[in-house]
Formats: C-alpha cells, structure tokens, sequence
C-alpha cells in the first residue's frame, strides 16, 4: 500500500524544529533511530523529556520509573514532588521576561475578548484557589466542572491542582443525567456550573440542568455558579455558592507541593453507552504527556498561540491548557461555533488572534469545505504554522481541500490519534519527515506501538490490532474505583500488552493509517472491514461531502453496511445519482462489500466537537434505544434515520 507524500519539509525547515534540535542535542539526527532509542530505554527518555519541557520539581525524583506492580500500573517520578499549577502558570509569571507575555485569549460566541497575561492568570488562579479554600475545598476532594468554554472553567482547573483538589470535567452540552453520572461516579462533593452560555447568538441555559445533576447526587455539598448571562435562575441558599462571591483578593498563595503520582483530574471517556469510564490522570501524568506532544511533537514553542476547538469536557480541552501553558505559549478558548455568524469565524478567530497551530476534527473541515474557501480568502491567515487535527479517521477529498486550498499546499496538517486514556498520542505526523494524506507518518517516541495478527505477530500492509506494549507517562491510572474493569478493556487479550482498540495498517513506507475501531468493525460473509474504509470510497465520489456507514444483521451474509450520505451543495438527491455513487462504491470495494442500502440525509449525527456518532445512526436506523443523546449537536438528525429505518422496514 504506498503512499505518496505531498508535503516535504526543507533542511532548514527541520533544523527549525525543536523535535530536531533536542534530537540532535541527544546525538541522533534520524528520527526512527531516536524513537527505537525511546522505547528500548523508556527512562532515559522520559527523564530527557521532562528536562526538555523545563519541569520544575519542589523534591527531585529517586527513580524515573518503577515497575514493581507490574507494567499495568507503573510509578513514574518516584518520590518526586510538582504540581502542574506551577508548571502550567506559576514558574512562568516568576520570570520577568514571561509574566506580562499573553497566556489566555478567550473569544465569546458574540465577539467579545477578554485576555490574561501569565501573572493575571496568576493572580485569578490564587484568588480562585483561596476562594476554594474558604469553601473548605481539601486536597483529594473531587470537584465536577460542567462549565461551557469560559475563562472561569481555566482558573477553577488550575486553582483545584494548585490545592491538590481533583477536577473532573464534563462536557458542557450533557443533560443532567450524564452530569450525574459522572459526578456519582466520582463521588464529587463540589459542582461548578454556569447559568448558561452563548451559543449562534442563543442563550443556552445550563444551571438547571445542573441542578437537576445535584439533585440525583448524594455526594454534591455545594453548587458554585458562575453567572455568564445574568439570567433569572432558580436559587438554593443552602447549597448554591456565587462564583464571584467567593474568590478572595489575595496576592499571592502557596502552591501546595504534590506527589508526582497524585490525581489532579478524573475525565470520563465520552463512549455514552453502559457507565462512563473514568480515567485517572496524575500531576506528573497528562500534563506532561500532553505537553511533551504539543511542544516537541507539534512545535508549539513560547512565543506561538494554540487554539484547539473543543470542549473542556473531551480529552483536548485539558490538553490545549496543559499543551500549551506548560510550554509558556498563549491559547485561545472559545465559547462559540466555527462557522457562525458566519462560515468564516474559524478563519477570523485564526487572523484576529495570531494563532500559530489551529487544531480542527475532519467533520469540522468538511463542514467548512461545504462553504467553499472564498471563505477563507477573506482572511490573512499567516500565522499559522501548523494544522492539528485528531477525534477520527480522515477521507482524502476534506484533507487535500484544507492542505491545498486553505494552507496554500504549505501549511503541514498534524494528524494526532491517541485517547483520552493515553493524555494525548500514540501516532503522529512529525515535521522532520514527508507528510501524506489522511495518514500518520510516525509513532511517538516513548510510544511502543505494534500492529498485531490473532497471533499476536507484528504485520505489514494489512489491518491489524493497534497494541503497546511498554508504559508511558500519561497512562490513565487505572479507571477511577474500578481497576478490574479496566484491566479487562485494555490488558485482557494478550500478556502484558495494551490494545488500544483501533484497526491500524502499517505500511513498507512507514506510513500507518487507521481504518476505524476494531470494536466498530463490520464483518460482510466473513470479511472483515472499518466503516471508515467504506465511508472514504463514498466520500471520494464527486457529489458526497459526508459519509457514514453502519452494518446492520443480515440472514446470510451476518452484517451488511448501509451508508448515510450528506451531499454537496450543488448537487440534488435522485435515484440517479444513487446508483452512481453505489455504483462507485463496488467499482473500489468490490460486489462482496456493496452497500445494501443509501440514504442521503441532510446531516449526520455528531457530537460537539464533530465526531460522527455511528453508534447512534445505527440504534436510530434499527429502531433500536440510542440511549444518552445530550453530548449531540444536531440530535434533530436521529429522528430522520429512525424514520429512513421504518421505511426501510415496510418495503
């Protein structure tokens, strides 16, 4: 399977790079030799990657790594003692040529902007903390953040690890019963919510749904509410605390100085069937994992500005904060949508704010490319450096629009894949190597990745299981309260070895694609395939902007896929054009992977941070429960689908 790479950086590009010059520092000046060196010494490595990042330790570590309790559960840093408030905000507000440098841009959905510079963010992360403190926040205590994109969600993340209190974020478009799960989960004995929040020129409230959370929680003690719109909302005396009431002036406040290995955030995986899975992250885990991706894996250096978009609730909210602040850069938050008012905000938040690595989802692009980049060319967007880009697989049509069309064929796009158990990625596009479409071009160093066969052998040019098979830092600390069961989602397959959960085909080049989730695969009469290899075929045809392919049983073949196609704004459904692009799908995929069924719909359901949501496309289509739909931005579009599935039926 070969690739053919489209964009290739200079000499003196890669001598730029900061992944090249510490290589270089380290005596390598090739990349694949410097990742075997990274996973045959993970010490080493992890030791000079923490020096590389400037980690300022209050204890110095004994040991990088122990693994006394076998490679499930490692010890990194042992008898280390940080904390990432000092690392992400404090250290740098020290430094004179720093602490009046920008750290927070925050845009609102209506344009306003507000910005904080190291030692302001310094100054509201205390006030917030001694506010916390006052309330009777302790060290361990666990704090549930359901909090739109707002500055207030940054300095109440930071002000719980600054007092060694735990957070744990959810996404801010969940109803009441995924917050309460989440918080009975984790036995939170403090929310902190909103009122509401703007959204496409909308006030969304969220405070009753907060309420609603508490309510069904034995274990919440107050409710601390930021009041973002000023609306009139129910008002518990006992319970609910004034945000603004209970921040302290205080100039300055002691960071307290925690174990390496304490949690400072439990963040759910975002899978909305059966219970979440609660991942923990430690000070000396995620943040460094993440910053170590951002700034030597993407080239976020200080004087860049980051802007991820996302929610705090999904795993790159915590790290474009963590990616970027403890590389000392600037990020940005937003509070609204990419394309409104208009289909250009994206690339005017891009020119307004200087941003250096813009981070999108793929649907996010082919919503975008719906519009066309005239959209774009109102903008100057030369400050981009680079493009990041992670949640699912890419089609080649949306990744050559946005490399060609929206980045002048210059701009490198970052494909991350990784998960919010990992604290970032596993595989990556480095920039000292040729990038090609839709693919990965390496494995993360310190990352010891193979692709597996049943028998657990390593293949080339065909799918496999995505496996590791040696820790990193960042590995999520078990699942919070509930070790066996994840002992039994990662470990129980082969002996010692992680299985990641993704089909990955690693190719000669040394190129991997991934094709989808191997718990997502269909199997067709035997034949074993990722909706996302279908999904690209039909993208590929002319007038298909967005796919989405399901399988559904089947008496003789066991599954059969059915597609969902959204099309371009120039073309017009027919039953034309649906024997064209069913047509196109078997000319590729062949007659024993054909579709049984297309439908062309409007739009596909999709979560806030544009993931398509296949398990909810084929619950809807089978008339099946599609159980928690809160963490949907167009739920409108399941009862299209249950619809097309009745039809489907009667004929």
């Amino acid at each position: 399977m070969s690739q053919q790479a489209v964009w290739y950086p200079s000499q003196s590009y890669i001598d730029s790079t900061r992944l090249y010059q510490w290589m270089k520092s380290l005596g390598f000046s090739d990349y694949d030799r410097f990742h075997e060196k990274s996973i045959d010494d993970l010490e080493w490595f992890w030791d000079k990657a923490v020096e590389e990042l400037g980690i300022e330790w209050f204890q110095d570590y004994d040991k990088t790594l122990d693994l006394s309790k076998g490679v499930k559960y490692p010890n990194w840093f042992v008898n280390g003692k940080m904390n990432v408030t000092h690392n992400a905000v404090d250290k740098w507000a020290k430094r004179n040529d720093k602490a009046n440098k920008t750290a927070l841009i925050w845009e609102s959905d209506d344009g306003e902007t507000r910005t904080f510079t190291y030692k302001e963010l310094q100054d509201e992360v205390n006030q917030t903390a001694a506010g916390f403190q006052q309330l009777g926040i302790q060290q361990g205590d666990i704090i549930t953040i359901y909090m739109p994109m707002l500055p207030e969600t940054l300095f109440a993340m930071l002000a719980a690890s600054k007092i060694g209190a735990i957070f744990s974020p959810a996404f801010s478009g969940y109803k009441a019963d995924a917050v309460a799960t989440r918080i009975n989960a984790a036995e939170s004995k403090y929310l902190i919510t909103a009122d509401g929040f703007h959204r496409k020129g909308k006030t969304i409230p969220m405070k009753e749904e907060a309420d609603k959370a508490a309510s069904k929680s034995s274990s919440i003690e107050k409710v601390i509410v930021v009041k973002r719109t000023g609306r009139d909302i129910a008002w518990n005396n006992e319970r609910d605390v004034d945000w603004d009431h209970i921040r302290k002036p205080i100039n300055d406040l002691k960071t307290l100085e925690t174990n390496a290995d304490d949690p400072f955030m439990i963040i759910y995986t975002s899978g909305t069937t059966g219970k979440p899975k609660g991942t923990l992250h430690t000070h000396a885990g995620f943040p460094i994992k993440s910053a170590f991706d951002a700034g030597v894996m993407m080239d976020v250096k200080q004087e860049d500005t980051l802007f991820w978009y996302t929610d705090m609730g999904w795993m790159m909210g915590p790290f474009l904060v963590y990616g970027g602040l403890v590389n000392g850069s600037s990020i940005v938050m937003f509070e609204g949508t990419p394309d409104y008012p208009n289909p250009d905000r994206l690339w005017q938040l891009v020119e307004q704010h200087q941003v250096t690595h813009l981070g999108i989802a793929p649907t996010l692009v082919r919503t975008l490319m719906k519009h066309g980049s005239s959209w774009v060319n109102k903008h100057d967007i030369s400050s981009l450096k680079a493009f990041g880009s992670s949640g699912e697989p890419w089609n080649h049509e949306p990744w050559m629009w946005l490399f060609e069309d929206v980045g002048n064929s210059q701009i490198p796009i970052i494909n991350y894949s990784g998960g919010t158990e990992i604290s970032g990625g596993i595989f990556t596009n480095v920039l000292t190597k040729p990038i090609s479409p839709v693919t990965f071009n390496a494995a993360i160093p310190g990352m010891d990745v193979h692709v597996y066969d049943k028998q657990a052998t390593s293949i080339k040019n065909e799918v496999g299981e995505l496996v590791i098979t040696k820790p990193w830092v960042g590995m999520t600390n078990g699942f919070y309260k509930e070790n066996e069961r994840y002992e039994n989602t990662y470990w129980n397959r082969w002996p010692d070895t992680w299985v990641h959960g993704d089909w990955v085909i690693h190719d000669d080049e040394g190129y991997y694609t991934i094709t989808g989730r191997s718990d997502d695969t269909l199997n067709v009469a035997g034949k074993r395939t990722g909706p996302a290899e279908i999904e690209s075929v039909l993208v590929d045809h002319d007038a298909v902007i967005e796919a989405g392919v399901i399988g559904i049983p089947h008496d003789v073949k066991g599954e059969t896929p059915v597609g969902f196609v959204v099309l371009k704004p120039n073309y017009t459904a027919s039953e034309e054009l649906k024997s064209s692009i069913l047509k196109h799908a078997v000319d590729v995929l062949g007659k024993a992977l054909a579709l049984k069924h297309l439908h062309f719909v409007e739009d596909l359901p999709k979560t806030r941070n544009a993931k398509v949501m296949r398990r909810v496309i084929r619950s809807a289509y089978l008339n099946e429960d599609a159980g928690d739909l809160s963490a949907l931005e167009n739920p409108e579009t399941v009862d299209k689908i249950r619809e097309l599935g009745k039809q489907e039926q009667h004929n």
